[in-house]
């Protein structure tokens, strides 16, 4: 395991991070603030409450799992395709690195990534409604597996992609409007019967079913379900990136 390889990787992504620190972090951080304010307190004083709890406060492992999925996907796949874009990819693919060593250095920086994302977000969220979390070390699990997972997705993706075209097509057409459909929001027990059988073919339901489990202690579906999907897609992700090369795929610009 070439250790230093996956070390000059990840640090060199986290200064990148540091550098754009107002587009890495601080723009997605306002924009869930925006949403605490429009939601959380505007309209959630309007609500009732859903399962004992306030509409400000069910909304926020809601929002918090919103900004995971789509940073996890978005730092990941613009990580590796930045480099085949601009040429650069070539000093990887000549260094003494393996492609998992690789895989390792963008997605744990890329998760990490997420991570200080969805932890300044939970604070922020203090600032606009009063919330507690029963199961912290749940928590914690699932604010990690969901970055590692879907930062193994967007490892896919920039792998896969081409052109900015498609590196944006799936976040836009398919994670956004899964996400936004998967509960952030709601309840899917508010659906009709017929709906609430089709959410659950969304996978995203299982992630924000689970991680508002560990805040409140409710679920719309069981967390021992929730937790089993998480890790079946992280296994489908590393099965789908050790078949990309094993197959003989090689990451060029």
């Amino acid at each position: 395991m070439n250790v230093y390889g996956i070390k000059a990787i990840y640090f060199f992504e986290m200064a990148r991070t540091w550098r754009t620190l107002m587009q890495s972090i601080a723009s997605p951080v306002l924009s869930t603030s925006l949403y605490f304010i429009v939601f959380g307190s505007a309209i959630g004083s309007r609500m009732a409450q859903i399962d004992g709890v306030s509409y400000g406060a069910f909304i926020v492992p809601g929002l918090i799992m919103l900004s995971l999925l789509t940073e996890s996907i978005s730092n990941a796949s613009f990580g590796i395709y930045m480099p085949k874009f601009t040429g650069t990819i070539y000093e990887i693919l000549s260094a003494p690195i393996s492609a998992i060593e690789t895989v390792i250095g963008y997605v744990g920086a890329a998760a990490t990534k997420s991570v200080i994302i969805g932890t300044i977000i939970l604070v922020t969220a203090r600032f606009f409604v009063d919330f507690s979390i029963e199961h912290p070390v749940w928590m914690i699990a699932f604010l990690v597996l969901t970055s590692v997972t879907f930062s193994l997705f967007g490892f896919i993706i920039g792998v896969w992609a081409d052109s900015f075209q498609k590196l944006q097509v799936i976040p836009l057409m398919i994670v956004t409007p899964l996400a936004f459909l998967g509960g952030s929001f709601y309840s899917i027990n508010m659906l009709p019967p017929f709906w609430q059988k089709v959410a659950l073919f969304n996978p995203v339901v299982y992630l924000v079913s689970g991680f508002r489990w560990s805040f409140y202690g409710v679920a719309d579906v069981d967390v021992g379900i929730s937790l089993g999907m998480t890790l079946l897609f992280m296994l489908a992700c590393l099965a789908a990136i050790w078949w990309i090369f094993r197959t003989g795929y090689k990451i060029k610009a």
